[in-house]
């Protein structure tokens, strides 16, 4: 318990920073995925979002505490009624919010409004671990406040929980979008359970089938049970939007106002052959 409240006590924020950092040098030095020219600029303005973040989470971080913590007091939510150890509350909290995230995730590809925040991490087409950074900061107010808040009212889930789901989350989230290959058994393996960095960069094909796949952040096992789950080989993976596929709409003061202007979605198309080889859906 002690070294639990330890963990729990650690600046999430200097967590994905370090990892980023580790596995930015990493892709420096071993084969990549992707490649590109302009990887300064790049990590200029998906860094920018981190910024912009750090300043909005000040405020906002101790919001979903307060909400947090009184629905704890008036307990709120399943578990609350429940008698069970606190290592198995723990274990359930850390799936339960996974499993909200996944349906709030689906929930921002299928609604147009919800979209258009969403659809700025969605837009990087030359993924590294930098592109961890890149969301807009009103969908992660949006998606982490009212998607915990919720978990937390529905299953009488606590800060404990949610404080271990935010460790494990942030080594996945910079792990999936880093461009280090990973061997196709990890998926064969790992992948039966967890989402992988080869499973979540199939989310982010432009083909649109793909796009709309894969949501979950840690626990595949989400998708392959609502029939969402695709697989699709890294090496025919083309990254990012079709509508956003030039320069100028790369830059972050674009991508900060993009939410704002009226851009057609433009779904991405495979090749017969390719679409032959990798329609097959495991469930």
């Amino acid at each position: 318990m002690e070294t639990l409240d330890r963990l729990l006590e650690l600046n999430t924020t200097y967590l994905l920073i370090g990892l980023f950092f580790i596995f930015f040098t990493l892709e420096q030095v071993l084969h990549r995925d992707y490649s590109f020219r302009t990887k300064g600029i790049h990590f200029l303005h998906n860094g920018l979002f981190q910024v912009v973040m750090v300043i909005c989470n000040l405020f906002w971080a101790s919001v979903i505490v307060l909400a947090i913590d009184w629905l704890n007091r008036h307990q709120v939510g399943l578990l609350h009624h429940v008698a069970i150890p606190f290592w198995m509350k723990l274990v359930a909290g850390v799936m339960l919010y996974d499993f909200t995230a996944y349906w709030f995730h689906r929930t921002a590809h299928r609604l147009p409004w919800l979209w258009r925040f969403h659809r700025v991490h969605h837009s990087d087409t030359a993924m590294d671990s930098s592109t961890a950074f890149r969301s807009h900061p009103i969908e992660i107010l949006f998606w982490f406040g009212a998607s915990d808040v919720l978990a937390t009212a529905l299953f009488g889930l606590d800060l404990s929980a949610l404080g271990l789901y935010g460790l494990l989350l942030i080594p996945f989230f910079v792990l999936q979008h880093t461009s280090v290959q990973f061997p196709s058994w990890v998926d064969k393996t790992l992948g039966l359970l967890i989402t992988t960095p080869n499973l979540h960069k199939i989310h982010h094909d432009q083909d649109q089938r793909y796009t709309d796949s894969n949501y979950a952040d840690i626990f595949i096992l989400w998708d392959r049970i609502f029939g969402t789950y695709r697989y699709k080989p890294v090496g025919q993976i083309k990254l990012g939007l079709v509508e956003f596929d030039e320069p100028r709409k790369q830059s972050f003061w674009y991508l900060m106002a993009s939410p704002f202007m009226r851009i057609d979605r433009m779904p991405g198309k495979s090749s017969d052959a390719e679409s032959a080889q990798t329609n097959a859906v495991s469930v």
